[in-house]
């Protein structure tokens, strides 16, 4: 077992069956862009489901009605642009010319370098228009993806919606609105293990090591483009905070790594920064669903408001450590004494705070509403109604 996030069995995971629920789940889609007005919740649960949107072909049409971009805007030819005149030009250059590794292996230079200028124009374009945004390092990582998928025209009319909603927070000018996204990071952490909360807690390593994540939604440190167009559906059809829930399921499926790691800042930083390539990513996903419903943003808004870096000294456990004995060997050694504990009273098991769950009468109810598979997370038409209570807020979602 990894963790106490345990990796359960989905149906969609095994050939058998796999090609006909993909096909149903395709003809599905397809149905509800044949009808007018399209159901956008009916979208936004089949891009949260399992396998979210499948194809590109599919997300061109899904993607602009999860962010509520009509086809007029989307269809209009894109303006002049005067390059050199641009304030954040020289600096969008050349983050664009290190992209390399975001485009698909093999791909001939000629059509490499076609995309990076249409990468260039399309966020100088978005930045002209809206001058309230500035320009930050790793939004490219965004806006390349979404060009890869869309092509340059509906590439620009969404990250330009998703720049004044989704990003909006990282694109200030000063990183104070980033750093307190950051701040909901250790609270649910804590909610769910408070073991690796207070470990990274002493080991003093912060949140630093998941703002390439946030900022880029997964894109600059995920090598499979695949893997990042499924969070993308994710993070589309679900609040603006989702993808700070999504990384802290991340730390909490390493949780054994993170305790079997030396206590100190530099070490747990490494360790973290280094994101698994071989994430469970639909696991993963019904995860940080299931967190985001139990542990809303509204619940966590004071303690994020008032996040900072806490001394060691207010944790009992920590202050048992004298000089001569490291504060791991006490965290491990009081590890095995509770894992004992528990197994003496046989009730052995993580010392972790289960993440809450319907029961399986209320579960495949909320399925057949929904018209899903049993592979869904059981918390996604929470994390839809969520996203819906707070999309007329910024006219994001009709």
């Amino acid at each position: 077992m990894k963790s106490s996030m345990s990796v359960c069995a989905s149906p969609l995971n095994g050939s058998h069956g796999k090609d006909s629920r993909r096909n149903r789940k395709v003809a599905d889609i397809t149905r509800v862009l044949s009808v007018s007005p399209v159901d956008v919740a009916a979208l936004r649960r089949m891009a949260i489901s399992e396998g979210g949107l499948l194809t590109d072909e599919i997300r061109c049409q899904v993607w602009p009605r999860l962010l509520n971009v009509p086809s007029h805007v989307h269809e209009q030819e894109p303006g002049k642009l005067e390059r050199e005149n641009n304030k954040d030009y020289n600096q969008v250059l050349l983050d664009v010319q290190r992209s390399l590794r975001r485009f698909p292996p093999g791909m001939p230079d000629e059509q490499r370098e076609g995309l990076q200028e249409e990468l260039i124009d399309i966020i100088l374009r978005v930045l002209k228009k809206n001058p309230q945004l500035h320009y930050y390092q790793g939004y490219h990582d965004i806006v390349v993806t979404f060009l890869l998928v869309l092509g340059e025209r509906l590439a620009t009319a969404l990250v330009e919606k998703l720049s004044t909603h989704h990003l909006r927070d990282f694109m200030d000018p000063t990183m104070d609105n980033t750093k307190h996204i950051l701040n909901y990071l250790m609270p649910i952490i804590e909610r769910v293990n408070p073991e690796v909360h207070d470990f990274m807690q002493q080991a003093e390593v912060g949140t630093i090591f998941a703002l390439s994540w946030l900022i880029t939604w997964f894109g600059h440190v995920l090598s499979d483009f695949r893997h990042v167009v499924r969070l993308y559906d994710f993070f589309l059809a679900c609040h603006p905070l989702m993808p700070i829930y999504f990384a802290a399921v991340i730390v909490l499926y390493r949780e054994e790594e993170v305790l079997e790691c030396e206590c100190d800042m530099a070490m747990v930083h490494h360790l973290l920064s280094q994101i698994p390539q071989d994430l469970p990513y639909e696991t993963l996903i019904s995860r940080a669903g299931d967190l985001f419903v139990q542990f809303p943003p509204s619940e966590l808004a004071r303690e994020a408001a008032t996040q900072e870096s806490t001394a060691a000294s207010t944790f009992t456990d920590f202050g048992l450590a004298s000089t001569q004995q490291r504060p791991d060997s006490v965290l491990r050694r009081r590890r095995r004494q509770k894992q004992a504990a528990l197994e003496s009273s046989g009730a052995a098991g993580p010392n972790t705070v289960a993440v809450a769950r319907p029961s399986v009468a209320r579960r495949f109810v909320r399925l057949a509403v929904m018209g899903l598979t049993v592979a869904l997370g059981a918390a996604a038409i929470a994390v839809v109604n969520t996203a819906l209570e707070w999309a007329p807020k910024l006219d994001l979602f009709p």
